[in-house]
């Protein structure tokens, strides 16, 4: 019996983290052929210049949580900080009290926070009824992975911070969790 377990336990290990690698080719946009090892990088297009990620980014399909599409080029001409992330994701949503800490901290000095959920609607209307977050939050759908990469983050993973001056020009990236002390640095800065 405890030998069918272990069995078990491990079959269940293999498929979880073959449907994990099988998420990343889907959210990258793998077709197939080449596999990706955990740890090495996707082969995807390289990223776009930083005007062009920026340009990117004011012209993304986005929409309200309510369904309404909207345009983040309301949002040029001032300093932002683009959070991707998603309602499953575990760091995204650990961090979340944190930006919005720092939204509050900061707007007073003109930098606006915003969070492009690469998610579906439906779940990132049932996580903000749950989660009272500081900034507005956007759905991009799994679109929003592909204007992640014209950023720079080629692998793809989430969460993934942006932090954009009143100019245009990307002052930072950050794949993973913020550090907020880092990012208090470059806000500072600009």
């Amino acid at each position: 019996m405890n030998t069918r377990r272990i069995l078990t336990g491990a079959l269940v290990a293999v498929i979880a983290a073959a449907g994990g690698v099988l998420a990343n080719h889907w959210l990258n946009g793998d077709k197939g052929g080449e596999g990706v090892g955990l740890g090495e990088v996707a082969h995807a297009a390289q990223p776009a210049s930083k005007e062009s990620a920026v340009a990117q980014l004011w012209t993304a399909p986005v929409t309200s949580v309510d369904g309404k599409s909207q345009s983040l080029s309301v949002l040029k001409g001032r300093p932002i900080v683009v959070n991707f992330w998603a309602s499953w994701c575990g760091p995204c949503v650990e961090e979340m009290p944190e930006l919005s800490q720092l939204q509050r901290d900061y707007a007073k000095k003109g930098i606006q926070f915003v969070g492009l959920g690469v998610d579906s609607e439906k779940n990132v209307q049932s996580f903000l009824q749950k989660v009272k977050v500081a900034y507005p939050v956007y759905v991009t759908g799994f679109g929003g992975a592909d204007l992640a990469r014209a950023f720079g983050n080629t692998a793809g993973g989430l969460p993934f911070t942006v932090v954009i001056d009143a100019n245009g020009n990307i002052r930072s990236t950050k794949l993973g969790q913020i550090d907020p002390i880092a990012l208090k640095q470059t806000l500072d800065a600009l």
